[in-house]
């Protein structure tokens, strides 16, 4: 781990991570209670604010992974950062004028721009820390989201509460610049031969494509990140009811279960760090997988509160065993010149799953009952479990070969 820690890439990206981090959250919980107190909490104005936050995914994200792939990353991610701080200093300006629904425009400019930051992160991982440290550099990356899930809330709530709307903006413009600033210090990047003369971006987006189509290992990646959507999305919006229906608990305890979640994301995450020259990361995604399906069975089965909330633990444990897992795989056996193309491509899929059984959720708790719901949920990670059983079989080594192979 101090091998890690001393590479200058892996401290800065983190350091970038941390404050952006920061000015996520007091920026998204500002918006959402600001929101909330200027409509009297109105439902279709605080949806608009996920709209402005997941939109972008689906209408961006290829696109942008293209640029990605063209653009030196050390300069978008600064670019990025720069423009999402401009962004949140023209929002201030317009409380001036009281036009107060700009501050749904902050938050579609950070999502659009964060299509081009975070491929440009990983890619930066993927070119600057050799590959026996890749999953550990993973690991610390997600854990620190992990970290700021349940520390983000609470961050958010307390600078609006204390400082109100304008001052929750200001922190949010600092933080963005102060990691635009601990990037920009980084050596410049190098100057690929093949960006000299690029070609046409429909050939590109293309050739993205193609690569995702003939690599198997993100293929099966692919259909495991559909699957893990579809079962995610499926129970995300019914938690409430299994406080109130299956436990008997008013709704406010739905907290505590998410709460004890985040506290098993960061235990989970900080196990993975040590696991992580030891197991590989397809045996990772296994054992993520299979774990959260036996976890969303026992909750949707549970109606004792200490068996739900063990359930909730195990969840949390397991959940960093899969996204680094699958960012691991995704980093190892994708050429760093299709990073951004590859991302754009897989994480649609993902959250198009999700939101796709998020918007059913309702009309399915109307039809089936709760556990049939969380019985089918947990089928779907099994499903997914089995498209990447192929690659669990498989050595390392090949699969990394054929990867390097391919385009």
């Amino acid at each position: 781990m101090s091998e890690l820690f001393r590479n200058r890439y892996v401290r800065a990206i983190l350091l970038s991570g941390l404050l952006l981090q920061v000015g996520i959250w007091v920026r998204n919980f500002a918006i959402l209670l600001y929101v909330m107190d200027r409509t009297g909490g109105d439902p279709l104005a605080i949806s608009m604010i996920s709209v402005a936050e997941y939109a972008p995914i689906f209408l961006f994200s290829f696109l942008a992974g293209t640029f990605v792939d063209r653009w030196r990353p050390k300069r978008t991610m600064v670019w990025c950062d720069l423009i999402s701080a401009v962004s949140v200093i023209a929002v201030l300006l317009t409380f001036v004028y009281g036009t107060w629904k700009a501050v749904f425009f902050v938050t579609l400019v950070s999502s659009i721009l964060s299509q081009f930051s975070h491929p440009s992160g990983m890619k930066l991982f993927k070119l600057h820390v050799p590959a026996e440290q890749l999953q550990a550099g993973m690991s610390l990356y997600q854990t620190l989201f992990a970290i700021f899930m349940v520390l983000g809330p609470i961050l958010g709530t307390f600078v609006f509460q204390t400082f109100g709307m304008e001052m929750a903006m200001v922190i949010t413009a600092v933080a963005f610049l102060l990691s635009a600033l601990v990037l920009f210090f980084l050596p410049p990047d190098p100057v690929e031969e093949s960006s000299a003369q690029p070609s046409a971006l429909w050939t590109e987006m293309a050739s993205g494509i193609r690569y995702v189509k003939e690599n198997r290992v993100l293929t099966l990646l692919g259909l495991c990140f559909m699957a893990a959507g579809l079962s995610i999305g499926m129970v995300q919006p019914l938690g409430i009811f299994l406080v109130t229906e299956r436990l008997g608990l008013p709704k406010e305890s739905l907290q505590w279960l998410l709460m004890l979640q985040g506290v098993g994301m960061i235990a989970g995450g900080a196990l993975t760090m040590t696991l992580a020259k030891t197991v590989a990361p397809q045996k990772l995604l296994v054992i993520g997988l299979l774990g959260n399906a036996i976890a969303l069975a026992f909750c949707g089965f549970s109606t004792q509160l200490w068996l739900t909330l063990v359930a909730q633990l195990l969840s949390g444990l397991l959940l960093p065993c899969i996204q680094i897992g699958i960012n691991t795989m995704l980093l190892k056996h994708t050429e760093s010149s299709f990073i951004g193309r590859v991302n754009g491509i897989l994480i649609p899929m993902y959250t198009g799953s999700m939101v796709v059984t998020m918007s059913v959720a309702g009309v399915l708790k109307e039809q089936f009952s709760l556990v049939s719901i969380y019985l089918l949920s947990s089928l779907l990670f099994v499903v997914g479990t089995m498209f990447i059983m192929p690659l669990y079989r498989m050595q390392e080594g090949k699969i990394a070969e054929k990867g390097e192979q391919v385009g």
